[in-house]
Parts: structure tokens; sequence; C-alpha cells
């Protein structure tokens, strides 16, 4: 199971933060996993009725087009799909077939928020910003995030992009196990959770320069 010291970690750097409240609903209960963790059980992804930022952690499958096409903006000449896929190998592990992730709900989609706004601080000409996760049992080749950024040009997008994946893997307490040929037990190289101000920048991190300015066409390429 995940460091006890992580979860004492999380529950006291939220302690005094106010939630933010975030898109996301709930079509029964929150079901009670180990060490007082939750997952929130959504059968659906539904997009946002108005705002740029649509941030959910759910148990059903990721319907990626969608986010893509909720991304699209007229003021935005770029959009950066990243989808992280479950493998079939981890270190040390042959034959992976399944992982399960386990997620504080509520904080999660907190963290989701955070790292929005940490996005819109470096980059403030971002468009929209998507952060799905999905929790439960996944298979071979299904997806188990989705982040989604639009801005007016591609190098920001770019960067937007691989930044919110970084900070959403260094900061969401979410946990997975994996299952493969020689057994089940959690997933290897985890680190300590950190806030997403701490998640440095890609080296090609930056504002579009002026030759993007110049070729950047009306559609992402």
């Amino acid at each position: 199971m995940p460091p006890r010291s992580l979860v004492r970690w999380w529950d006291a750097l939220h302690e005094v933060e106010s939630l933010v409240s975030v898109h996301w609903q709930l079509s029964s209960p929150l079901i009670p996993v180990s060490q007082g963790r939750h997952t929130a059980t959504l059968t659906n992804v539904q997009a946002p009725v108005e705002g740029d930022n649509w941030l959910t952690l759910v148990q059903a499958a990721l319907p990626i087009s969608e986010a893509y096409e909720w991304a699209v903006r007229p003021d935005c000449g770029a959009v950066v799909l990243f989808s992280g896929t479950v493998r079939d190998h981890a270190d040390g592990r042959d034959d992976v077939q399944s992982l399960t992730y386990e997620a504080y709900a509520g904080q999660t989609e907190q963290s989701f928020a955070d790292v929005v706004d940490e996005v819109r601080r470096r980059w403030p000409t971002t468009g929209r910003v998507a952060i799905w996760h999905r929790s439960g049992e996944l298979s071979v080749g299904e997806s188990s995030v989705v982040v989604v950024v639009s801005a007016p040009h591609r190098a920001e997008a770019f960067a937007a992009g691989r930044f919110a994946i970084d900070a959403v893997k260094a900061s969401a307490p979410i946990w997975k196990k994996e299952s493969w040929a020689g057994g089940t037990d959690w997933g290897t190289g985890a680190t300590d959770i950190t806030t997403p101000s701490g998640v440095p920048s890609a080296a090609s991190a930056g504002s579009a320069t002026a030759k993007d300015e110049s070729v950047e066409g009306g559609a992402p390429r």
C-alpha cells in the first residue's frame, strides 16, 4: 500500500486550504478503500457547462476525442493532448496484465485544480485545460490519464501540456497497484508528493517566439 508518510503528509498539507469547486458528478456514494482513501464512482465524463477547466476523477473509460473537441477555441491555434496508457511491463516486472488505481476523491480534484492554477500562472495565454484520471482496474492498452491544453501558439501548448502531466504525476494523491505474471504489488518508482509550484518546466518551456507567431496557422499540427 502507499507509504503512510505520504498519506499523512497530504492530509497535513491540505488541512488549512480551502477547497476549490471543480466539475465532477457522483453517481453513487463514495466508496472507502484502504488507509482512509476514497474513490469516486463516475459513470461517464460530462463537459462543464461553463468555464475553461475540465477536471475529473472517473472509473469509466475516457472519451479522449471529446476532450480534444472541448479544448478547441477560436482564439487558440494549438491543442496538445496527452494520453497515458497501461503498458505490458514495468521495472523488473514482465507480463503486466492490469493496473488498479486508488485515489483520494475530492483531494485529487483539488490537486488537479492546483495544477491548472500553476499552468495559467506560467503560461497566461492558456485557453482550456482538461485533466482526467481513471480509478479502479484498467487493462493493458486502456487510457489511465488524459491531459489536454489549448493555447494561441504551439510553443505554449506543448510546454503547458508537458508541465501539466508532470505536475499531475508529482502532486496528485493517486497510487497504482500492478498485477503481473509474478504477483500483485504497488508500482515501483514512487516519489514523495510535491506541490505543482515545485515541479520544473521542461527545458523547452517558454512563450512562443517571433518565428512561431509568424508561421503559426489556425489549426494545430
